[in-house]
């Protein structure tokens, strides 16, 4: 069988996640305005419907998990790429309850797809370029995410829901091509270890790994929960109409402008930034980072002009990419010093998906008892107690290696 490069194989499972992305995130940018067409009574359904997958992929993820310990490979991939099909064709159904089941569906989907290109990024990655292959991964698959808000946005204008889901499901299809031609059919681990003890005691025992799945945690809270769910609020708070060469602009398509920003640049700033951390190392990139957010997120109530402002959250945005890409590849390394690898991807995945579940509910109670600004300021602490321990940290293995 012909030798598959690991670049390679990260660049294909990066674009089989984009293309399975593609019905997705059509969602979110279609459904809270054609939610009747679907056949919904309420907005609160939407809320729902929109949730719900990433509520069932923390119990579902420790079980995809020990799928791929014991028959882990491209399989995997191919299990996913089909219910992603299936799930985006099933958006031009009528009712509620047939949503909620194939949104259930797309979340087993999404675990395969996410710990699938985890098990094969350890397998194929090595200290000098983990950082790099990560990094490409999260940038390259974001642009699914950016695919499907424009095209689902253009396409339901014209076509509606349902055939906009046809063509979305139809394209995600070619992602099988990828799969059986440029993804090896098991993902064998490679790495030597280092550290004999590591390998055989328990990783729940380890205190780099509590470390490392409590930062998860809260940067996950932070980002995709917190200042993800509030953002279109903040904007509104602050103006809540642009005027842009004669047209007004709304919070929520301001706030669709800063999010895709992200995913736009993305695809080649995260592999920059992982080969940065490959570089000068994770910890120095990721304390950088910490402190650069916690900045940030202090001066988002301060009396600046609005493009000024718009640039604070653009920052932001950029430590986004810049602690995800990070964040992924320490896990990544400590997964390579454990004996079962693909278990400790498993529960960093999950950790994600409890902290970006956890942090809209976070940020609406404090919302509604003492404001976005009291919250953006508790987060900037944080952000900056988490730097100081990393920091301290950081100083402490380097006066180590010293002695």
């Amino acid at each position: 069988m012909r030798e598959i490069k690991g670049k390679t194989q990260v660049i294909a499972v990066a674009l089989v996640t984009a293309f399975c992305l593609l019905g997705d995130s059509m969602l979110y940018v279609v459904l809270p305005i054609y939610w009747q067409e679907a056949g919904l009574s309420s907005l609160w359904e939407v809320g729902i419907l929109l949730s719900i997958n990433r509520l069932v992929r923390v119990p579902l993820g420790p079980l995809v998990g020990k799928w791929y310990e014991r028959a882990g490979g491209r399989i995997g991939l191919v299990v996913a790429v089909i219910l992603a099909f299936l799930t985006t064709v099933s958006y031009g159904f009528h009712g509620f309850w047939i949503w909620l089941v194939m949104r259930s569906v797309w979340g087993i989907a999404w675990t395969f797809l996410r710990l699938g290109a985890y098990s094969l990024i350890v397998s194929v990655s090595e200290e000098n370029n983990r950082g790099q292959l990560m990094g490409l991964y999260n940038g390259l698959y974001r642009l699914g995410s950016l695919g499907g808000m424009i095209a689902g946005a253009l396409l339901a204008s014209w076509l509606g829901l349902g055939t906009t889901a046809l063509i979305l499901g139809c394209f995600s299809l070619p992602a099988l091509a990828l799969v059986f031609l440029y993804i090896r059919p098991s993902f064998q681990k490679r790495h030597v270890y280092t550290d004999a003890v590591r390998t055989t005691e328990r990783f729940w025992k380890q205190k780099s790994v509590w470390a490392t799945m409590a930062t998860v945690l809260v940067v996950a809270m932070v980002y995709q929960g917190m200042f993800a769910s509030t953002l279109s609020r903040l904007i509104e708070i602050r103006q809540p109409v642009v005027w842009i060469g004669g047209l007004a602009l709304g919070a929520a398509v301001m706030a669709s402008l800063v999010q895709g920003a992200r995913w736009g640049w993305e695809p080649w700033a995260a592999p920059w930034f992982g080969r940065l951390s490959d570089r000068y190392g994770r910890k120095s990139i990721f304390v950088w980072a910490l402190l650069a957010a916690a900045v940030l997120f202090g001066v988002l109530h301060a009396p600046v002009s609005f493009s000024l402002w718009i640039c604070i959250l653009m920052g932001i945005q950029l430590t986004a990419t810049v602690l995800t890409t990070v964040m992924d590849t320490l896990a990544a390394d400590e997964a390579t010093r454990q004996a079962n690898s693909t278990a400790l991807m498993t529960l960093y995945s999950v950790v994600t998906d409890v902290g970006a579940a956890l942090g809209p509910l976070l940020a609406f109670w404090i919302d509604g008892r003492l404001g976005l600004d009291v919250m953006y300021v508790a987060i900037a602490v944080v952000l900056m107690l988490l730097a100081i321990i990393w920091g301290g940290q950081l100083q402490w293995h380097k006066k180590r290696s010293v002695l």
